[in-house]
């Protein structure tokens, strides 16, 4: 396996990528903004966001290395609910994702800077009905501030109130291994 660079803070990420075997992994940041233009449709956020990411990163790429950036958002009605910014605007996703389905869409790209690939992977997720106990359970024992649609899966909400998914569950954690794994082998 040649030297990941992962592009991202992530800690999840990094964790997925450690369990998929790599050893030889750098974390590296992009430090962009994350911008949203109105010409992007809300299903195709995520992949622009992973390229303007990887854009960022690829002048410093060395021979031999292999850049992974991310981008996860989750899509309720079309529209993108980002990571929340107050406790309020967390109440306020969690109410609105309650007792429906949404949408999570994770963009990446990998590239060794002369060959690149890229993927666009979603999945479905349906939760329960949850109460205000519910929701402040949640907010006050789990850290929501800087997870997309303001959850993560692989907390108490998605033991608790995630009834079922189609797709890929580590891609509703951030980062579709499985697609990560095979886009990987172009690169052996």
């Amino acid at each position: 396996m040649r030297h990941l660079i992962l592009g991202s803070a992530s800690p999840r990420r990094r964790e997925l990528l450690q369990r998929l075997g790599i050893e030889d992994l750098e974390i590296r940041p992009a430090n962009v903004d994350e911008p949203h233009p109105e010409e992007v449709a809300p299903e195709d956020m995520a992949l622009f966001l992973a390229r303007h990411k990887s854009d960022a990163l690829i002048p410093g790429l060395s021979d031999g290395d292999l850049l992974l950036t991310a981008d996860t958002v989750v899509l309720l009605d079309d529209e993108i609910l980002d990571k929340p910014v107050s406790e309020e605007d967390a109440r306020d996703h969690l109410r609105r994702l309650s007792g429906r389905s949404h949408c999570v869409i994770t963009g990446l790209v990998l590239t060794d800077g002369t060959q690149t690939i890229e993927r666009s992977v979603e999945t479905e997720v349906f939760f329960a009905p949850l109460t205000e106990d519910d929701i402040t359970y949640y907010i006050r024992h789990c850290h929501v501030m800087d997870k997309a649609g303001g959850y993560g899966i692989q907390d108490w909400i998605g033991l608790a109130a995630v009834e079922r998914i189609n797709g890929s569950y580590t891609n509703v954690m951030g980062l579709p291994t499985a697609e990560v794994y095979s886009a990987l082998s172009h690169f052996l």
